[in-house]
């Protein structure tokens, strides 16, 4: 939609289920596309619960047969990473945090509601491909973490769809977490600074960031598994002098981070409810601010206690040990900043008050557990025992989960315009605490009497086993009714007319003054532009400030467009390519092998590889030639960079993040020794006859902006022309380096080589990346989609080529000096 009217509504009239489908695909509207990520995380949720209740079924009772070997780990992987990624991140970052961050900033939208779009479909989409793996020889079954070499037995399945499905998935991620950052920085409403956001935009904000700086660590132990498992590269196999525990330093660099990802954007939760239920202004809201700060800085510093077992030098446990215990100082601080604001204040005890109590005393015991943990004699003794396990699900299902319950009720009314019922909502609150107590109490007393996790099943006459297993799985039982109750009350409440106020709580934030449910445009009003606290519409009804009608006819909102889902469709089908086909028929049981020998699903994968490119880049293209907005509009900015290099800018941490993680891994196995170059290593002539190449095109692309912004557009499509052609040119040298040096040696025998093509060649992926990128505002100049109102997106192109030019001096001195 482009200018939003009031709208007109039939009351009698409901819209097909086609309309709606067509409408969620082609939204730009926030508070839909934040919808799209609840709906699907709840789905998410109920699948891993059930799979959930599947596996203390088969606990329940000693030698059961219910759920035996591999299937067993199979359920076990499947519950746990849909838990991780597709509940517990999404609904708290991405799902509360699109539908009421751009609210509680006053602004329309986010920075960049296409991206937003095409994020949230990727997200789907990877999910959806987890599900098709299950058709197409089953899931894997080497448990959330996948850890090498168990992850690349040619005995395994779905390991390769898996490694995919989580990359889609970090791609969405990542491009939202990047929208985020830049409409916090660059889109508040005129007058609030960031001292004057509530603890939720904040919590938004922290999280973003977080997942910015640590994904690199899970998107590079997915790709290092996924090329050795495709083309038998790997920087892990000690068979060629690689480190296996190198995996698990990329893989936790990214998945202790990812517990704060699943915990602060709660916390944000925890403390909207908090104020308004005790009609107070939180407690200590600057020291909550720096203790999520504080949090996003040390959660970096943590992951080496998933290893302390694993033989790592003293030195480093220790230090690790002490990290792990200070990072539980600002975690301690913010449970204290929730307790204060609750104490002395007016308490409405409503559904929403009952979650964050609960989480307040639950987390608090997860959290001492977790220090045990993080001190290294007991963790020897409780290592891959159920206390893990136990304290794990403290923090996470009856800890964080918890927060994601009380948002669904807090906000449930602003999202849909209906209460819950609150006798259901307390039965669904009793059901799961009482249930999740019954569920891990016992697991903590089985981890101390030394019965070992990820086991499918145990012997008779262990003492106490029997009996606290069977205890384990009623409560697992009493909360799958307690989620079939919650269920039951969020569909009965669609039964009831829309009769909440815009401000059912009395809450003081600005989501409150939108509509229940919000319009397509948000607000109907303008802002006062001072912002005394946190606090405004107490502060505005102290001080006798109103609100400014605006007429809705006036508000500009961006095209909604089927591009950017198509777009996510062509990475479906080249994830589905990817996961079940190659270029090459490879697998690490047989190696090589011709292609007519392949299956038929194999070739069929291959096919549909082939064809996801142009439909990805028809669809990419189709969006880049669609204006996001109809007719011009004057962007609201901040600072003085636009939002698309605003979001591109806050997107490259992740890009430095993902190489600075394979990097150290391989400057590591270099200086331990393990990775020594081959005496025939490309010439660094070559390397330096590209670099010039490449470093030319960095000046000609600025040179071209620089055109773009004066209006010179001839000057400015000859200097794209020229870009396009030299990072042509650096890649036709780099494909002859890469097949001379393949001929000359075997990169599956040699460490240094397999390190060399997984950098290079993710180098070489992202200048096709880059090129593509650099493409796109060529093509919108030249259909004339580019002028002083749409500057098109040569910024962000611009701003993520020069970072490929600065990885690539990077790799020189590493690879071809060194």
């Amino acid at each position: 939609m482009t200018v939003q009217h009031a709208p007109v509504q039939d009351a009698g009239a409901r819209p097909g289920v086609w309309a709606v489908l067509k409408d969620y695909m082609m939204t730009t509207d926030h508070k839909k596309i934040g919808t799209l990520y609840i709906v699907t995380s709840i789905l998410g949720f109920a699948i891993a619960g059930i799979l959930a209740v599947l596996i203390r079924l088969q606990l329940a009772v000693p030698d059961n047969t219910f759920l035996v070997g591999n299937t067993y780990n199979q359920v076990l992987t499947m519950h746990a990473a849909l838990m991780i990624f597709f509940f517990l991140i999404p609904i708290g970052l991405f799902g509360f945090g699109n539908w009421f961050l751009p609210l509680q900033l006053g602004v329309r939208d986010v920075a960049l509601p296409r991206i937003n779009t095409f994020a949230v479909w990727l997200f789907i989409f990877s999910l959806i491909l987890v599900v098709l793996g299950l058709a197409n020889g089953g899931a894997p079954g080497v448990g959330w973490t996948f850890y090498y070499p168990l992850s690349v037995d040619a005995n395994q399945t779905g390991v390769a769809v898996l490694m995919v499905a989580l990359t889609l998935n970090g791609i969405a991620s990542l491009l939202g977490s990047a929208n985020f950052a830049a409409t916090i920085v660059n889109m508040r409403a005129p007058g609030m600074s960031l001292w004057q956001m509530p603890i939720f935009a904040w919590s938004i904000f922290a999280t973003s960031m977080l997942q910015l700086v640590s994904l690199g660590g899970l998107t590079a132990a997915a790709l290092v598994t996924y090329l050795e498992l495709k083309l038998g590269i790997s920087m892990f196999n000690p068979g060629i002098g690689g480190v296996p525990v190198l995996f698990q330093q990329f893989f936790w660099f990214y998945s202790h981070p990812a517990v704060y990802v699943m915990l602060l954007p709660y916390l944000g939760i925890g403390a909207e409810i908090a104020s308004t239920m005790a009609r107070k202004p939180m407690f200590g809201y600057r020291v909550m601010v720096y203790s999520i700060l504080g949090i996003v800085l040390v959660s970096l510093l943590v992951w080496v206690h998933h290893m302390f077992a694993v033989g790592l030098p003293e030195a480093w446990q220790i230090a690790f040990m002490i990290a792990t215990l200070i990072v539980a100082v600002p975690t301690g601080v913010k449970i204290f900043n929730l307790i204060g604001t609750l104490w002395g204040g007016r308490i409405i005890m409503k559904s929403p008050t009952y979650w964050l109590v609960g989480f307040i005393f639950n987390f608090l015991i997860g959290g001492i557990t977790g220090v045990s943990l993080g001190l290294i004699p007991f963790d020897y003794q409780v290592t891959m025992s159920y206390y893990v396990v136990a304290h794990f699900h403290n923090v996470m299902m009856f800890g964080t989960a918890f927060l994601a319950m009380g948002g669904l009720y807090y906000w449930w009314p602003k999202m849909t315009g209906r209460f819950m019922n609150e006798k259901l909502g307390l039965a669904h609150f009793w059901l799961f605490m009482i249930g999740s107590w019954m569920t891990f109490l016992p697991q903590y007393i089985l981890g101390l009497l030394g019965m070992p996790r990820r086991y499918y099943t145990y012997p008779e006459g262990n003492f106490a086993w029997t009996e606290l297993n069977f205890i384990s799985t009623l409560g697992a039982l009493t909360l799958l009714a307690g989620g079939i109750v919650w269920v039951w009350n969020m569909l009965q409440s669609f039964r009831q007319p829309a009769t909440a106020s815009a401000n059912p709580w009395g809450g003081f934030t600005l989501e409150w003054t939108a509509d229940s449910p919000p319009k397509p445009y948000n607000f109907a009003h303008d802002f006062p532009t001072t912002f005394p606290t946190e606090r405004p519409l107490y502060d505005w009804e102290q001080s006798g400030q109103t609100l400014t009608p605006v007429d809705p006819k006036s508000i500009h909102l961006p095209q909604d467009s089927i591009w950017p889902f198509m777009t996510a469709v062509g990475l479906l089908l080249m994830g589905y390519g990817l996961s079940f086909g190659w270029f090459t028929n490879y697998n690490p049981a047989t190696g090589l092998q011709p292609f007519a020998d392949a299956t038929f699903a194999f070739k069929l994968a291959t096919v549909v590889l082939y064809i996801s490119i142009p439909v990805f880049l028809y669809s990419l293209f189709k969006w880049a030639g669609t204006r996001e907005y109809a007719v011009p509009v004057a962007h609201h900015h901040l600072t003085k960079y636009d939002n698309g290099f605003m979001g591109m800018a806050w997107f490259i941490i992740s890009e430095v993040g993902l190489f600075g993680v394979l990097i150290a891994g391989y400057a590591y196995l270099r200086v331990i020794g393990a990775a020594e170059p081959p005496a025939l290593r490309p010439s660094i002539w070559l390397a330096a006859l590209n670099t010039l190449v490449l470093v030319a095109s960095s000046f000609v692309i600025h040179r071209a902006e620089q055109d773009n912004h004066h209006g010179k557009l001839t000057r400015f499509r000859i200097g794209m022309f020229v870009t396009l052609l030299l990072g042509a040119i650096f890649m036709i040298f780099q494909v002859y380096e890469f097949t001379l040096f393949g001929v000359e040696s075997d990169w599956k025998q040699n460490l240094w080589q397999a390190c060399f093509f997984t950098i290079v060649g993710l180098h070489g992926l992202h200048i096709l990346i880059g090129g593509t990128g650099i493409a796109l505002p060529f093509y919108q100049s030249l259909t004339g989609k580019m002028d002083k109102y749409n500057h098109g997106s040569i910024t962000p192109a611009s701003l993520y080529w020069h970072l490929v030019d600065v990885v690539w001096l990077l790799i020189v001195a590493i690879f071809y000096a060194w």
